[in-house]
């Protein structure tokens, strides 16, 4: 991905160390990205031009690439508190805090939990509320072939970005992709089911970072609704729509965000 995998230990719960695996490379200033439920897309080409104007660091939590599973890892803190290991470990002092959906639903929490190590955070149209009205698609249930309508605002044109260039409708790479999911859902079944909903809306006010909340307009999995929702809990934030992106809006409008990124940067 441009970027090169090394392995660290972090110290985890009941005395056990976790193997994490670390994607970093570039120069700048720091950056620290939490994936989404999807994992690190293969040679990711979002991580790829962020490095071009940061140090970026990705983790892939646990259960995800070659990091360890999530075997002690139950709830939200758990994984927040992990999350804070993990860059510990890297010995980041305060680098700019990046989340997408799931990976931006840990990112808030970080920053919520620990507001001094967090003062730039960028959301990618972030999981973690829940409006009725609104209700999150549970993406764990949804059938691989309907991924890419449901994630991306031109499916025809970006759906090769959600399965490294594979073809969905044939049974052999899809039976495979599915078997790569199982691992992944594992993990992410203890922050998104039955509902990504762990509190977090009473704890934005804690977030004292300079905060950009990012959505695609043409989300069909967490509604773009969510995105005035978080803004107007944290403090100081501000809220970019982008037209002609879906949930991956990282992937399929990459110069408008890194544009909207670099206002962060040091």
């Amino acid at each position: 991905m441009g970027l090169e995998s090394r392995m660290i230990e972090v110290p985890g719960p009941q005395g056990c160390t976790l193997a994490i695996e670390i994607y970093s490379g570039g120069s700048g200033p720091e950056l620290l990205f939490q994936h989404g439920a999807g994992g690190l897309l293969d040679d990711d080409p979002f991580l790829h031009r962020l490095s071009e104007s940061f140090h970026v660091y990705a983790p892939n939590l646990p259960g995800y690439g070659e990091s360890a599973s999530a075997d002690h890892l139950e709830d939200m803190l758990d994984f927040t508190l992990h999350a804070h290991d993990v860059r510990r470990a890297l010995e980041l002092d305060n680098p700019l805090l990046v989340g997408h959906s799931m990976g931006g639903m840990i990112a808030a929490e970080m920053a919520a939990v620990d507001p001094d190590s967090v003062d730039r955070l960028v959301l990618l149209c972030p999981a973690g509320l829940w409006i009725d009205e609104h209700p999150v698609v549970d993406i764990l249930a949804a059938l691989p072939m309907d991924l890419p309508d449901l994630l991306l605002h031109d499916a025809q044109r970006d759906g090769h970005l959600l399965s490294a260039g594979g073809d969905l409708s044939d049974p052999e790479f899809l039976a495979e992709f599915v078997l790569a999911g199982a691992r992944q859902a594992a993990t992410a079944s203890k922050l998104l089911f039955p509902v990504p909903d762990h509190g977090l809306r009473d704890r934005l006010y804690r977030i004292r970072a300079r905060t950009q909340v990012i959505w695609g307009l043409s989300d069909r999995l967490i509604d773009p609704k969510y995105g005035a929702v978080f803004t107007s809990a944290i403090g100081d934030a501000e809220l970019f729509e982008i037209a002609q992106a879906g949930h991956m809006v990282q992937y399929e409008q990459t110069e408008a965000v890194l544009d909207i990124i670099s206002r962060l940067q040091k």
